[in-house]
């Protein structure tokens, strides 16, 4: 057997974060993606809707721009964007790996800024409580200030999933930690089956919150 077919069979076991998201964006026709980056997931949509990628730092925007990821793109502050989408502009308004670089105030403002603009729902995807990260690709942005935990995410009305396996094998840019690091990366996506629904202990959160 090929390592195509082993991937796919690998793939369908353990389903991918991209699964998830196009789960939760199955009927959604538009996204802004916020702080959107030069790889974002959208990418790797089977029905990829209309997209608006944001992004304050332009090498990460003329990145994603040569792989066509997105519609349009805007480069600027995310803690601006009411001043440029009108509310309920779009179904569903995403932050992925995006409010753990905000301190938390200002990571409160900017989701409260996401729910008036998005008609549907908004995700967010986030390390479970701080992970240290330091600047890297010459972007100061990449640095983590802020960590969030799943309590907190509830009590904002987010459905919240665990996500990568047990937080204690992974590190800084969510490399395992452990050798081999084969064995200890299969041994975090059995754990993802446990900690799906009791992300407490897991890695990263998929926060999930419907507008009403």
């Amino acid at each position: 057997m090929n390592k195509s077919k082993l991937k796919k069979i690998y793939n369908k076991i353990f389903p991918s974060f991209v699964f998830y998201l196009e789960k939760e964006l199955k009927n959604c026709n538009s996204i802004l993606d916020l702080g959107c980056g030069p790889n974002s997931p959208i990418k790797d949509l089977k029905n990829k809707p209309y997209s608006v990628g944001v992004d304050i730092f332009q090498p990460s925007i003329n990145k994603s721009k040569k792989k066509r990821i997105h519609n349009q793109y805007f480069k600027m502050d995310v803690l601006k964007i009411d001043k440029k989408f009108k509310p309920k502009s779009f179904d569903c308004v995403i932050a992925i790996d995006l409010i753990e670089h905000l301190t938390k105030r200002t990571g409160i403002i900017l989701i409260k800024k996401m729910e008036r603009i998005a008609r549907k729902k908004i995700i967010i995807f986030t390390p479970n409580g701080f992970l240290k990260q330091h600047e890297y690709d010459n972007n100061l942005n990449q640095v983590h200030i802020s960590g969030w935990s799943v309590s907190e995410m509830r009590k904002m009305k987010f459905k919240v999933i665990g996500f990568n396996g047990f937080k204690k094998l992974r590190g800084e840019k969510g490399e395992i930690k452990l050798k081999p690091k084969l064995f200890w990366l299969i041994v975090s996506d059995f754990s993802q089956f446990f900690l799906k629904n009791n992300p407490e202990k897991a890695f990263q959160l998929l926060c999930v919150k419907e507008i009403k």
